[in-house]
């Protein structure tokens, strides 16, 4: 086909110069295919040469997700140590008050005060409320009067009889006299009034917090009307229920943790007070209670609680924390650390683990993995990304 020309000059139509377009793009893909190849190449080469070199001695590397650096990587470490193992029971109960008592009226009137307000602490013998004491006073008095009437009456039947000699017949004519003139009821009827009087005065029956008021002042009561409730607060106890299969692990005075819904991240230390010795047929568990300390009532009664009791002992273990144990390739593996205070090394081993509780777990002695010294230093916190060799820094926990 001949080119137009214009002028003299060939001159290109639009289509002829659309394809020297495409072709220049297709030569520039070529070009980098080529250069990828090259470069696969060439790292296909260099790992080839890594794995030749490797003797097959060298510890293990990170997976995918470890990396090496230049820099040393901050991380935690505490010591193994060589202790008692101990294995603990948990059970879920609820916080109890160590006495609690409701306070009821004993005498009938109306209330002349109430002395307290809830959550007060009260000391032992502390008047609380008081039921207003004037008829309780003129009872007393009319007691009194009646009995100084019956013991005129008894002095006016008695005055000679010091003239008897006998003893046994002098003692006989007091005893019947008495019950003549009225004595003896009269005295009963004072020791009476005398009881209804201190009654209208209650008292806190020992040391502890007011609860749950139920009257105002004013208001009528009868004998036997709830007022208000006592409760101790230190020690306060907690109630669980414990498997038929763990409870025979469990002793009076073991040691316990308890925490407490309200209070996230606390921790609190008891002692085993009790172990009920009755297993109830229809949860097939027992019930022990475990005393705290609580003198700033911050733990309150019916508040939920979680309690693990130490329960089997397995001494002179090599234990580590928990949080050192990770998994590579499916097998159980810490890091141990090697180097001054300022910085070193972490060095991987797989470990065999054995019995462990919710902190420490042992290192069992094993032909086919390592162990850990009491003493040794291994890793539990930044060492999850680790391989062998890496330089780390110890830093302190906080």
């Amino acid at each position: 086909m001949q080119r137009p020309v214009l002028n003299g000059t060939p001159r290109l139509l639009p289509h002829m110069v659309l394809s020297r377009r495409t072709a220049a793009i297709a030569a520039a893909a070529i070009l980098l295919i080529a250069a990828a190849v090259v470069y696969a190449r060439a790292r296909g080469a260099d790992a080839a040469d890594g794995s030749a070199s490797d003797d097959g001695n060298n510890p293990p590397v990170a997976s995918s997700g470890s990396f090496a650096t230049d820099m040393p990587i901050p991380v935690q470490g505490s010591a193994a140590v060589r202790e008692t193992l101990v294995l603990s029971v948990t059970a879920a109960g609820q916080a109890e008050a160590w006495q609690r008592t409701m306070i009821t009226a004993q005498v009938g009137g109306q209330v002349a005060g109430v002395g307290v307000r809830e959550n007060d602490a009260v000391a032992a013998g502390r008047t609380l409320l008081a039921v207003n004491p004037d008829e309780f006073r003129l009872a007393l008095e009319e007691a009194q009067a009646a009995l100084r009437t019956a013991q005129a009456a008894y002095a006016e039947a008695t005055i000679l009889d010091d003239r008897i000699m006998d003893e046994a017949t002098r003692r006989e004519r007091d005893r019947v006299v008495r019950a003549r003139t009225g004595v003896d009821a009269a005295e009963v009827r004072v020791r009476r009034a005398q009881l209804d009087l201190s009654r209208a005065r209650i008292a806190a029956p020992f040391a502890g917090r007011v609860a749950s008021i139920k009257v105002v002042p004013g208001q009528w009561v009868r004998p036997g009307d709830e007022l208000m409730t006592i409760v101790a607060l230190d020690p306060i106890r907690v109630e669980v229920q414990v498997l038929e299969s763990e409870v025979g692990f469990l002793t009076a005075g073991r040691s316990a943790r308890v925490t407490f819904a309200a209070f996230p991240g606390e921790s609190f230390s008891g002692q085993v007070r009790t172990v009920n010795p009755l297993v109830e047929s229809g949860t097939r568990t027992a019930r022990v209670t475990i005393l705290l300390a609580n003198p700033q009532g911050r733990i309150l009664p019916g508040m939920y609680a979680r309690v693990a009791l130490d329960a089997q002992r397995f001494p002179d273990r090599v234990l580590v924390p928990r949080s050192a144990l990770l998994e590579r390739d499916r097998r159980p593996m810490l890091f141990v650390y090697e180097g001054d205070e300022r910085s070193g090394l972490a060095k991987w081993r797989y470990v065999t683990p054995g019995l462990g509780n919710d902190r420490l777990v042992e290192i069992l002695t094993d032909a086919d993995t390592d162990s850990v010294r009491p003493g040794e230093v291994v890793l539990t916190d930044g060492h999850y990304t680790l391989i062998h060799d890496a330089r780390v820094v110890l830093r302190e926990e906080g």
